[in-house]
């Protein structure tokens, strides 16, 4: 072995150990005997189970729920262990698994065979029903508590709301309930775990999951990184500008930013810290990279889907709305790493270590018709659930164009058991999620925490309604995956927003990329962090870093609150014109707000310089035709200015 692939190896192996400290899913057991078969036999018919009954098939949508619920808690007794340091390989569970595996499928198949006699009699049930709700909360939880770690914890504490909450004063109390009240709700009602956040996950999460794993095996992810290398590859800090581009489009796909960090990660940050970028800069480059990816059109990790779903209008205008958002934050990004690179004289890689763009596209290209099939299919009016099925098919039929990137059959059954796992985690976190919302539902705690934030501020000032909201986001969206922090959060943060006169999408959009931009923002930055790891650098000084590079991230959401011009599609009354000269002059201001913070813009900048730049920045982020005209007199003028000084220096 090389000493390249050594490094390459160990960075890998890091990397797995990192992943499996902050993502429950990569703890998974590994099973040998026919067990091992078995299980993935189980695997594969819940991924047919799935895709029939969210496209052809017939099936109450409570059915589906409770079927998921019970794929769901059978995988995660299997697969995931019940303490860190048990015994991973293994040919048989432990007892005590067995036993909450029949638990589970016993109190979920009992609603299955009952559930349509309960609802007839307006939701009376007799005392063995009321244990069965709890039997079957108590598994869910262990469930949790092994695939979500820290929301299980949060879900504990909204559950005991529900009691202590009448002894809290003003807007954050109630009356109290009891306990057969609030076990109807959590499990023989549609508002707590088989609500929304696991109707989430076994239609869109689940397909989509689904989907990301059969375009990894396809090559995809291959192929957006010999893409990005010729696109970006020579340029100053290429090898910084390629994490970006490629990070961001595998993040918009598989939805995970952390996953994210670990696999492309290994690759991408030992080539920023050769190309000479400092290992903090590095790691906190991939974590901002992945970290986007979970609000970028076209897929959004499947967020948007939801999003479209929880508001009743199409996916197209969820996708619309958050292009600029996600355009300004990727084009801050790549200026954030080009305007070091210049400060720091670095850069590209050399030409012989970049593919020829037209092999690449000849050789993998067609590896893009899954996702350009997708988008026409949703633009077509299909749903986003038919439009997923097709295109998981259309990846095989597409893989099949070239020898070099043919699906076997052996490929295609371990991108469906991949798919299938890659759902459990994340699913698991929506069926905890149902308590925190049957818990904001009951007491109606999201309207006690508008009326509470609203009765904070001052005549209504919508700005300092979103800064309560956007740290509430943040909070909410710790440590939890980008579709799951999202139903959170439109459950709880939303309404805040809708109820202070923010649109409805704006807030859903507002609240959606805080809660992912939780994901670097210390001190749970758990994306910067295992990135941190990777690279070698301080975590501290890597999330700090993360933060300042994500800075448009955190700025933006509050120029489109009160004036969703920036917004495409969402303000009725904005011209296409007005709409083009807002983005335009947005891109200035984040231009002029990365150069500050970098110190380079057409060269290296004075501290009054740096200062002027930051000053300029929200002139031209705010939509506004004077600020405009100022903001752009002011950049014009230094511009010339460092020009010429230039000249005269060369």
């Amino acid at each position: 072995m090389s000493k390249q692939e050594a490094t390459r190896a160990e960075l890998d192996k890091k990397a797995q150990e990192l992943l499996e400290e902050q993502e429950s899913e990569a703890r998974m057991r590994t099973y040998q005997g026919p067990l091992a078969k078995i299980i993935i036999a189980l695997l594969c018919i819940w991924a047919a189970f799935q895709v029939y009954f969210t496209t052809i098939g017939v099936i109450s949508a409570i059915n589906l729920r409770a079927m998921h619920c019970i794929f769901l808690l059978l995988f995660t007794f299997l697969l995931f262990p019940s303490y860190k340091k048990e015994k991973r390989l293994r040919s048989l569970p432990p007892v005590w698994d067995i036993l909450l595996i029949f638990l589970s499928v016993g109190s979920f198949g009992y609603l299955i065979l009952n559930y349509e006699r309960i609802a007839m009699t307006g939701g009376r049930i007799d005392t063995h029903e009321i244990l069965i709700a709890g039997a079957a909360l108590l598994v869910v939880f262990e469930a949790a508590r092994r695939a979500s770690g820290n929301l299980a914890i949060l879900a504990l504490i909204f559950l005991g709301y529900n009691w202590f909450g009448e002894f809290l004063p003003g807007y954050l109390g109630h009356n109290g309930f009891t306990l057969k009240r609030v076990l109807i709700t959590q499990f023989w009602g549609t508002q707590g775990v088989l609500g929304t956040g696991i109707g989430v996950s076994a239609t869109y999460i689940f397909l989509f999951v689904l989907f990301g794993a059969y375009l990894k095996y396809s090559g995809f992810s291959k192929f957006i990184n010999d893409f990005s290398l010729t696109l970006v590859g020579q340029t100053p800090g290429g090898p910084a500008k390629v994490a970006v581009l490629a990070s961001g489009l595998m993040g918009m796909i598989n939805g995970s930013a952390v996953a994210n960090v670990a696999t492309t990660g290994t690759i991408t940050i030992p080539l920023m810290k050769q190309t000479g970028y400092k290992k903090e800069f590095a790691g906190a480059v991939e974590a901002v990279a992945s970290t986007g990816g979970q609000f970028c059109p076209p897929i959004m990790g499947a967020v948007g889907f939801v999003m479209a779903e929880f508001l009743g209008i199409s996916y197209t205008k969820v996708m619309l709305a958050a292009i600029v958002p996600a355009l300004l934050y990727y084009v801050g990004l790549l200026m954030a790493v080009h305007f070091e690179a210049m400060r720091l004289g670095l850069s590209g890689l050399s030409k012989e270590n970049i593919p020829d763009a037209m092999k690449v596209v000849k050789k993998q290209g067609h590896l893009v018709i899954p996702l350009v099939m997708l988008i026409g299919l949703m633009f077509a009016g299909y749903t986003p659930l038919y439009a997923a099925v097709f295109s998981i098919f259309g990846t095989i039929a597409a893989s099949w164009l070239r020898k070099e990137t043919r699906m076997t059959p052996k490929i295609i059954l371990d991108a469906t058991v991949e798919g299938a796992k890659g759902a459990i985690s994340v699913g698991v976190c929506c069926v905890i999620i149902g308590v925190i919302i049957g818990t904001v539902t009951l007491t109606s705690m999201g309207l006690n925490m508008g009326y509470l934030i609203l009765n904070i501020v001052d005549n209504n000032n919508i700005y300092l309604t979103g800064f309560f909201v956007m740290v509430m986001s943040t909070i909410l969206g710790m440590g939890v995956p980008g579709v799951a922090a999202y139903v959170i959060v439109q459950a709880v943060a939303v309404p805040v927003l809708i109820d202070a006169g923010v649109l409805p999408l704006t807030s859903h959009l507002f609240c959606l990329i805080y809660a992912c931009l939780s994901n670097i923002t210390p001190p749970v930055a758990i994306s910067a962090y295992v990135a941190s790891g990777i690279a070698g650098s301080d975590q501290t000084k890597t999330g700090l870093w993360a933060m300042r590079l994500g800075i448009i991230g955190f700025i933006i959401p509050f120029f489109f609150l009160d004036n969703p011009v920036l917004l495409v599609g969402v303000d009725a009354n904005a011209t296409t014109a007005a709409s083009l000269w807002a983005v335009f002059t947005a891109l200035l201001g984040t231009a002029g707000l990365v150069a500050g913070l970098e110190g380079w813009f057409v060269e290296r900048c004075s501290l009054w310089e740096r200062a002027v730049l930051i000053v300029l920045a929200p002139l031209l982020l705010y939509p506004g035709l004077l600020t405009d005209a100022v903001g752009i007199a002011v950049f014009a003028a230094l511009a010339v200015w460092q020009l010429m000084r230039r000249s005269k220096t060369e």
